[in-house]
């Protein structure tokens, strides 16, 4: 079965940049819970993706390459907002690091993910990676639709808490 087995880490600092083209993202949930169903459209290609629930770091993923106009046409089905990022690929200590700079609802949220091998795989944190947000579902793409982290709602969230 296919898996996916993924680290996820706020971005600390803009060291990451370089010469990095990044690609434009857009992707939207036709369905969420146990098991996701989504659509992206990740520069001039479009793929639908089912996941489920998974244990710990690892989850089934399957996906699947679809034609543009058909994604588009889901897009219209899908929850809004839809999620909108650039996403840059660096690579640090041999493994490919993804890191996605959203915009629109989420904008100023940057995250960095690594796809591993083996759950138990060390990974060798680059000096650019922060806090560690794997296990912290707020952070999923599919929860940043109903409850978008961009600089705006973190702001909204700090004041409604009492600090400033």
């Amino acid at each position: 079965m296919p898996v996916e087995i993924e680290r996820k880490f706020l971005v600390a600092s803009d060291s990451w940049r370089g010469h990095v083209p990044g690609q434009r993202y857009c992707q939207g949930y036709l369905s969420k819970g146990d098991v996701t169903v989504r659509v992206r459209r990740a520069g001039p290609r479009a793929f639908l993706t089912i996941k489920g629930s998974g244990e710990g770091i690892v989850r089934p993923e399957f996906e699947y390459e679809i034609p543009v106009e058909e994604a588009e046409e889901m897009f219209k089905l899908c929850r809004r907002p839809l999620i909108e990022k650039t996403r840059f690929e660096v690579v640090h200590d041999g493994l490919r690091w993804e890191i996605d700079e959203f915009a629109g609802e989420n904008a100023g949220l940057v995250l960095a993910e690594v796809e591993l091998e083996h759950p138990s795989q060390p990974v060798a944190l680059p000096e650019w990676v922060g806090e560690e947000v794997t296990a912290d579902q707020r952070y999923r793409n599919s929860q940043l639709v109903d409850a978008p982290m961009g600089d705006e709602q973190t702001e909204a969230v700090e004041i409604e808490g009492g600090s400033l």
